[in-house]
């Protein structure tokens, strides 16, 4: 059986029953996160099945809480068979979801050097398979929401300001094209950093233009 770019063949994820809220703090094992804002707290949590990633705003429960992260877990699910993002094992209740643990490196230039040849091509991918699902991300930019993976293959996390579009509906139609470029600006952005050989994107030669007009002017 073959599979498309950016696809994985359909399987279950299992991580074993999933801890109550009375038994979350005594199985977390690390904080990767703390909760801030309308941040949920990332959490690593022992399994006998093996470590996962809940997703938990903890004591900050209200319900415009509880709604983004139905909203991430749905996010989740439209995107079970995309081979970067985590596994969506589960709500344990309407404040906190288990996700599949995928370790990895942020993405900066000191790791550049070591990154596969074709990890970039794989992100490219693994993008328009989130695209064909109806997510865009919008904020792939941010260096924490792409790990080079354990495996040498990307992972993309934090699906929170992600939008979903149902596929024929008014928004998938006219919104959805526009958005779309936020996640392709992105990745022409991470191509640039992470290539010595990628031309600068017309953001950066404006960039560098205002950043050479400044200097001129302070003569």
């Amino acid at each position: 059986m073959t599979t498309r770019p950016g696809r994985r063949p359909a399987q279950v994820a299992a991580a074993g029953p999933l801890p109550t809220r009375a038994q979350l703090a005594q199985r977390t094992r690390q904080v990767l996160k703390p909760a801030r804002g309308l941040k949920a707290a990332v959490l690593v949590v022992a399994s006998p099945d093996g470590d996962f990633v809940v997703k938990d705003f903890g004591a900050r429960r209200t319900r415009l809480r509880a709604w983004m992260l139905r909203r991430e877990l749905c996010i989740h699910r439209a995107l079970e068979a995309v081979d970067c993002v985590p596994r969506v094992l589960g709500a344990i209740d309407p404040w906190a979801m288990a996700l599949e643990l995928r370790p990895g490196e942020a993405l900066t230039r000191s790791i550049a050097a070591r990154l596969p040849a074709a990890f970039l091509d794989e992100l490219e991918a693994a993008v328009d398979a989130m695209h064909e699902c109806g997510v865009v991300h919008l904020d792939l930019r941010h260096r924490d929401n792409v790990l080079l993976g354990e495996s040498g293959h990307p992972v993309v996390l934090d699906f929170g300001s992600a939008m979903h579009f149902r596929r024929g509906s008014v928004l998938y139609r006219y919104y959805r094209p526009t958005l779309l470029r936020y996640d392709h600006a992105a990745l022409r952005k991470w191509r640039e950093r992470l290539r010595a050989d990628a031309a600068p994107s017309p953001r950066t030669w404006r960039r560098r233009l205002r950043s050479g007009w400044r200097r001129l002017r302070g003569r």
